[in-house]
């Protein structure tokens, strides 16, 4: 599957925003700063797909109805830290 590309300069980018995110709906858009490519822009579809529909920590952490979902329980540590003995 090849999608279209879409290069934009990072003062392009701030100046057009909306028009990125139109053109994040088709293929991704490469936001570059000096000329060099600095950022992708995705559309969400299109980053759930290459990430395959995973969920990271981050995905979990970032949603406060998932994150409520997550118990963790952490182990209460009452032993006080030694020093390392270096010889």
């Amino acid at each position: 599957m090849h999608l279209p590309v879409r290069t934009m300069s990072s003062r392009e980018f701030n100046q057009s925003t909306g028009t990125a995110k139109v053109a994040a709906l088709t293929g991704p858009v490469f936001v570059t700063d000096r000329g060099r490519p600095s950022h992708v822009l995705l559309s969400y579809d299109h980053y759930r797909r290459l990430t395959n529909g995973t969920r990271t920590l981050a995905d979990v952490m970032g949603s406060t109805s998932a994150a409520s979902d997550v118990e963790l329980e952490l182990p209460v540590r009452r032993s006080v830290a030694r020093p390392a003995v270096l010889e």
